[in-house]
């Protein structure tokens, strides 16, 4: 395994040790544990920066199933490592941050840090791998960490509610992005994206190719709430607040941002993946912040706040693939959007991740994040009063802060489209700047509203359950450094243009690079007197009214009934699916096995009849057949009459017998054809299972002797000779069909070469179908812990009941 391999499995592998470090050595905050892996990793990451800047890549490889053409390939360019170090290096401050945030003699850390390392390795997984099987695992189990940790407080109702949604939603889209995958795969016979790339001209005359696109964006659209599946971020803020800091600011979220931009060049010929990107995310970007205003926890308003930022940088990104349609770099009018897209990216990670431990500090030190009851505390905290107005301020995109930076690159993007002359940019596409412009009067307005009435106005002490003070140093320090980020690359933006912003936006234009061309990446704050700067003087102002006036238009967010929400749709499909599941069970669910027999048998006999005439497969001939003896004559005979005898049975006795002659008789077939091994099997097994039936019979309650006549039922009569007819065409066609060679010569070729075994049969249960035989061992497994689990739970029960029935007659006497 190599180093790199490594890095992205190090917190999986450090994640067993954790709760016994947090039971062995209490008095130390087990926190201080786990911070040394992100930092470890951001500083190995970091490494890797003069290698993507000079514009070469590293790959590694681990040969997992090569035969099915998965390996576990890690895969580092620029927009790789840029999201690496996000997750490691906002890692690392969450961490930071959690060690004050949570007490460590009141909540299970051993769980909770087990759960975010989980998930920075899920995460890791999911940008450093090329196989994009691979990839899909680590995909799954980001939503699988994400639930556990958004139920974190698994007590509280609306934790198991926000997770659960969570859960459905974002496994919803990663089934549908598998589907996407295997599509793809079927177009060029490789799961690597390099390949993928490589071979976009073949992916784009492929009939498959917008069913593979729309599956890849469900995967994309749920992980990163894009609407309308965005509804599960807001509930997942019932999470704690490192949780909600980590999964909005570099983790989840972006995860399907991270799909968009490595699979831009794939789809790039289409202008169904522009339009759709473009279009679903400025929606998102409007609707997250129309929604933002109306909330009152401070965590809700920073949720719709992600839904609305994700929205724009899915915007960019949908935007930028235009970019792929000039042929080359030099006055590709479309580029800003991509290299915005990935400057927002960083700026969001930085003043998001600190206006998030600015809510969970609030949270803390007052007891609260109501801001009806908020108000006042610029006096008794101005340091979480100063991260507040940072953080606030470059998210409503206002100078000196890197948040104005990227809203102009993207104001410019948007009033571009009107250059470019296909996919209908220069008539239709006048409503992109439009939506652009209202989305960003709305962010101003609840990013006003963010620190305004939590900080400023009157002081409301009585009402909050906590007397407020300022936050200990120590949960400061994570979003201190966030904020002074947002100030630093806010004056030097061009800090991480060569080295994190080119190498990523080189990445998502492979293509172009390959070229020779390279992208000219320098941002700076004066543009002159650009439509975009006027736009953000119109957001200004019209922003500043409507929050001035909010008393006299807020009313129009209770015209909507929440029934015709898409919460209430979701809520409701829940109910709905729920009563239609117990009603369907209460059906079907009779209790008596012969009833499930039935749907068995006459589903799978229909389906097989239906194949057989519509498919026109009924061939049968009786010629080149082997010889039947006497004695086999004989022995199918006793076989037949012996089966039929057991219908006939009036005791348990002469049934079992029955049933052992009828298994014993397979058995000497096999020693008749040539298989002593299969005979031999057979004995023993129906050996044991006449001595079982023997004796779970023997305590079974006698048979009345009381001569009961069974009524002839035509439909059991319908339902056997239904399968009996199935099952002796399926026989015949078997016999009869052979299109391909007997994989037993296979067997016969090569049990000794390649598994170095002379029984055929072990071999092939072993080795060549070792996975079979390793599935059922684990299920045999499962269902003896469960039986085991059972009785001993029974046992448990018994002998408390035995106890307190022991010590009520003490008490009597």
């Amino acid at each position: 395994m190599s180093v790199l391999h490594l890095a992205i499995l190090l917190p999986l592998l450090a994640a067993p040790f954790i709760p016994f470090l947090f039971r062995g050595m209490k008095q130390i905050h087990t926190g201080w544990f786990v911070l040394i892996v992100p930092v470890v990793l951001v500083t190995y990451f970091a490494g890797f920066i003069p290698i993507t800047s000079a514009g070469d890549v590293v790959t590694e490889t681990i040969a997992w199933m090569p035969s099915l053409g998965i390996n576990f390939t890690a895969y580092v360019d620029g927009l790789s490592l840029l999201f690496a170090l996000l997750i490691t290096g906002i890692g690392a401050l969450v961490v930071l941050y959690s060690i004050y945030y949570l007490n460590k003699d009141k909540e299970s850390l051993g769980h909770f840090y087990v759960y975010l390392l989980m998930f920075m390795s899920a995460m890791l997984g999911v940008v450093l791998s090329d196989n994009m099987i691979v990839m899909y695992m680590f995909w799954e189990l980001t939503s699988i960490s994400s639930f556990l940790l958004i139920g974190y407080w698994y007590e509280k109702e609306r934790s198991r509610y926000g997770a659960q949604k969570s859960m459905l939603l974002t496994v919803f889209g990663g089934l549908s992005m598998l589907g996407g995958i295997v599509l793809l795969e079927s177009m060029i016979g490789s799961y690597s994206i390099r390949d993928m790339v490589a071979n976009s001209g073949v992916i784009a005359e492929s009939p498959f190719f917008l069913a593979a696109m729309i599956l890849i964006l469900l995967g994309a659209f749920t992980k990163s709430a894009q609407f309308p599946f965005h509804i599960w971020l807001p509930d997942a803020m019932e999470a704690p607040t490192p949780v909600s800091a980590y999964l909005h600011s570099a983790t989840m979220v972006k995860a399907g941002l991270y799909l968009v931009a490595r699979m831009s060049p794939v789809f790039q010929e289409s202008s169904v993946w522009l339009w759709t990107i473009a279009g679903v995310g400025m929606f998102t970007m409007f609707w997250g912040s129309f929604n933002a205003v109306k909330q009152t926890d401070l965590k809700g308003i920073l949720a719709f706040s992600t839904v609305s930022q994700l929205g724009l940088i899915m915007s960019l990104l949908g935007l930028g693939a235009a970019a792929l349609h000039y042929d080359g770099m030099d006055d590709n009018i479309f580029m800003v959007a991509t290299i915005a897209a990935i400057f927002h990216l960083i700026n969001h990670a930085t003043f998001k991740g600190s206006l998030f431990m600015m809510a969970g500090i609030v949270d803390h030190e007052t007891g609260t994040r109501d801001i009806r009851k908020l108000g006042g505390l610029m006096t008794v905290m101005p340091i979480t009063f100063t991260i507040a107005v940072i953080g606030s301020l470059s998210m409503a995109g206002l100078p000196p802060f890197n948040g104005f930076l990227s809203k102009e690159m993207f104001l410019k993007a948007t009033t571009k489209v009107f250059s470019a002359d296909f996919f209908a940019l220069d008539t239709i596409g006048i409503l992109l700047p439009v939506i652009a412009f209202v989305g960003s009067v709305f962010t101003f307005i609840y990013s006003i509203m963010l620190f305004t009435r939590t900080f400023m106005g009157k002081a409301k002490f009585d009402q909050l359950p906590k007397k407020p003070h300022e936050a200990p140093i120590g949960m400061l320090i994570s979003p201190a450094i966030l904020a002074l980020l947002v100030v630093g690359l806010g004056f030097f933006p061009n800090v991480l243009s060569n080295s994190l912003i080119k190498p990523a936006v080189e990445s998502i234009y492979p293509t172009l690079v390959a070229q020779g061309q390279e992208v000219d990446v320098h941002i700076y704050f004066w543009h002159g007197l650009t439509p975009e700067l006027f736009m953000t003087i119109g957001v200004v102002l019209l922003g500043s009214l409507l929050f001035w006036q909010m008393g006299k238009w807020m009313g129009i967010y209770n015209r909507i009934p929440h029934r015709l929400t898409l919460n209430g749709m979701y809520d409701g499909t829940l109910v709905w699916s729920n009563k239609a599941a117990y009603r369907f069970k209460d059906n079907y669910m009779t209790g008596f096995i012969r009833s499930y027999l039935i749907y068995i048998f006459v589903f799978l006999s229909g389906m097989m009849l239906f194949s057989i005439w519509w498919f026109d497969m009924y061939r049968f001939s009786f010629e080149n057949l082997a010889e039947i003896a006497p004695y086999e004559y004989v022995l199918g005979a006793v076989v037949m009459l012996a089966a039929l005898a057991i219908l006939f049975m009036r005791s348990r006795l002469p049934s079992i017998i029955l049933l052992g002659v009828v298994g014993y008789g397979v058995a000497l077939f096999f020693v008749f054809f040539g298989a002593p091994d299969l005979a031999l099997t057979q004995l023993v097994i129906e050996t044991v299972s006449v001595a079982l039936f023997l004796l779970v019979f023997y305590h079974m309650p006698d048979i009345s002797k009381k001569e009961v006549r069974m009524r002839f039922k035509v439909g059991n009569a319908i339902v056997a000779i239904l399968v009996g007819t199935t099952v002796t065409l399926l026989s015949f066609m078997a016999l009869t069909n052979k299109s391909l060679t007997s994989i037993s010569e296979y067997y016969k070729e090569n049990v000794y070469e390649l598994a170095a075994g002379k029984n055929m049969v072990n071999v092939v249960l072993v080795d060549f179908r070792g996975f079979d035989t390793l599935f059922e061992i684990v299920v045999l497994g499962i269902a003896a812990f469960g039986i085991y689990t059972m009785i001993k739970f029974r046992t448990t029960r018994r002998t408390k009941g035995e106890g307190a029935h022991e010590a009520k007659q003490q008490t009597r006497q």
